[in-house]
């Protein structure tokens, strides 16, 4: 007779990271003829991925463990189990302060480590579902991560805190992974990491070779795969190499996410970021220079504590010259047990938001002439869904979730097809087009 297994709900918190770890659990949990329902109401069993990487985002994690925690003390829940950064890094005070959860595992806990955990769920680990995950983006484009932890010693970050060091994902199990997401239909590859230019350089590698363009070389040539969108690219010691192969491969977006999070050699110093302004200025124009086209995405952070009047002006007058094309504002956050925790954090909150604010203001003028620009272009778009009456696309110049969309006139569109539009009207951060015939 087959025994029932109790529903379970994952709820995922934070980055795309956290989303693909997501995935393979889910993938584990599903193999297990244990059913996966969309509502925590519908569930017994509840597992939380946390994110503890800023203080809003910690603040979540613990509102989402105690409604779930409420929900079994009214007996609507068996068990709620807490996974992820935030339970990596708070592991024991969480232990302490919310016992009512059943159990607690990081994100460096190993695979088999977490399914010994949950095999009290019925949960028994499968070593031949390596690289098999449930997708839960549309169907048409996926994140695949290629390494994990990071060995930057960013002053205001916590990641190797609860990630660990750098260490880099194969790559025979990399293109497997692919080839499977490939498989279910998977038009669009989103490359993520903490640090994804330093794949093959850690130890794990014999020749410690920072060697992303083999990757991406190699994914290039999957069949289906009609984009391949490069994220976080640290830009200390960034190989070169990589202009080149985005440039000549055809199904490379030309699109680079490179967070700089600040210019001002001052600042860049007390960050830790082992680069100075001039040479992130030479790398800048450098990619721009040898990739035509290219769309250069970046974050920046403001308020962190050395950041004085004079640096944030200076940054601010960056922002106004090199015109990314992409730009997202982060407020510095203080993290413990990291080296930035060790400065007073001496600039107010509403003075961040004010800072944040104004470079978003200036980013929304670039953004605006620059979508002017491209009225009366054709271009490429992915569908991503139907709205109402619009179809909502995307161009080789966006990401999902961070980037514009693309307002489409159209019927009978395809969900996660391509299609040739024409712009014909533009704001801010969203353009308005029609499809070509």
């Amino acid at each position: 007779m087959k025994v029932k297994k109790d529903k379970v709900k994952l709820i995922t918190l934070g980055c795309s990271k956290n989303l693909v770890d997501s995935e393979f659990i889910l993938s584990q949990i599903k193999s297990n003829d244990i059913e996966i329902v969309e509502d925590e109401n519908d569930a017994e069993n509840v597992i939380i991925n946390t994110c503890g990487f800023i203080e809003a985002a910690k603040q979540e994690s613990i509102d989402t463990i105690m409604r779930a925690v409420n929900l079994k003390s009214e007996g609507k829940l068996k068990n709620v189990y807490v996974a992820g950064c935030l339970s990596d890094r708070y592991k024991t005070e969480l232990e302490k302060d919310i016992p009512e959860v059943d159990k607690y595992f990081g994100a460096t806990d190993k695979p088999q480590t977490i399914f010994g955990i949950l095999n009290e769920l019925g949960v028994d680990y499968k070593k031949n579902l390596i690289g098999e995950r449930i997708v839960t983006t549309p169907s048409h484009f996926a994140y695949l991560k290629i390494s994990e932890g990071c060995d930057n010693p960013c002053s205001f970050c916590a990641i190797p805190i609860m990630r660990g060091g750098h260490r880099s994902k194969p790559l025979e199990e990399i293109l497997m992974e692919a080839q499977k997401l490939a498989s279910k239909g998977v038009k669009e590859l989103i490359i993520i990491g903490q640090d994804t230019t330093y794949w093959g350089f850690d130890k794990n590698f014999s020749e410690r070779k920072r060697d992303l363009s083999q990757v991406l070389s190699e994914l290039s040539k999957i069949k289906g795969i009609e984009w391949i969108r490069l994220m976080y690219a640290y830009p200390s010691r960034f190989p070169y190499d990589l202009t080149h192969i985005i440039r000549d491969t055809e199904n490379i977006c030309n699109y680079i996410d490179i967070p700089i999070q600040h210019i001002s050699d001052n600042v860049l110093k007390s960050m830790r970021r082992g680069i100075t302004k001039k040479n992130l200025t030479d790398l800048l124009y450098k990619i721009r220079e040898e990739v035509p086209g290219i769309c250069i995405r970046t974050t920046l952070i403001t308020g962190y504590p050395d950041e004085t009047d004079k640096d944030f002006e200076e940054l601010s007058e960056y922002v106004k010259e090199f015109e990314f094309d992409r730009l997202g504002v982060f407020t510095y956050s203080h993290e413990d047990n990291t080296h930035a925790a060790n400065l007073p954090d001496r600039i107010p909150e509403k003075e961040k938001l004010r800072r944040q604010r104004h470079l978003l203001d200036i980013q929304k003028e670039i953004s605006f002439r620059k979508n002017r620009e491209s009225v009366g272009n054709v271009i490429k778009v992915l569908i991503d869904r139907k709205e109402n009456d619009y179809y909502i696309g995307r161009s080789y110049k966006d990401s999902p979730e961070i980037d514009q969309e693309i307002f489409i006139n159209g019927k009978d569109l395809k969900t996660g097809n391509f299609y040739d539009v024409k712009i014909f009207d533009a704001e801010e951060f969203d353009l308005f087009a029609e499809v070509v015939i």
